[in-house]
């Protein structure tokens, strides 16, 4: 004696559970596919990381180099200003 409202609430179950499987079948192809796009993401930072450092050391030599000619040049400027400045008392004490 299977009343129509069994037989209906039956009908919603098994609807229910084919659509949550489904969904749970869904849902794990989701978080799949999330994994693999961290995952290329993280090599890509890997890669960023490695070519910021090849850059950087090369730069940084350069840096380097720039600073030691603009203090040599700055030394050698003010040794050509001294020596004016001393080429000029050496003329006034002459005069005087």
């Amino acid at each position: 004696m299977v009343d129509t409202v069994q037989i209906v609430l039956f009908f919603v179950i098994i609807v229910l559970t084919i659509l949550l499987v489904v969904l749970g079948v869904q849902v794990y192809y989701i978080l799949k596919e999330v994994r693999r796009t961290i995952e290329k993401t993280n090599k890509v930072l890997d890669d960023t990381g490695t070519i910021t450092e090849s850059i950087s050391k090369p730069v940084a030599s350069f840096s380097s180099v720039t600073m030691g000619l603009k203090a040599s040049s700055l030394l050698t400027v003010a040794k050509v200003v001294k020596n004016l400045i001393s080429h000029d008392d050496d003329s006034k004490e002459k005069r005087g």
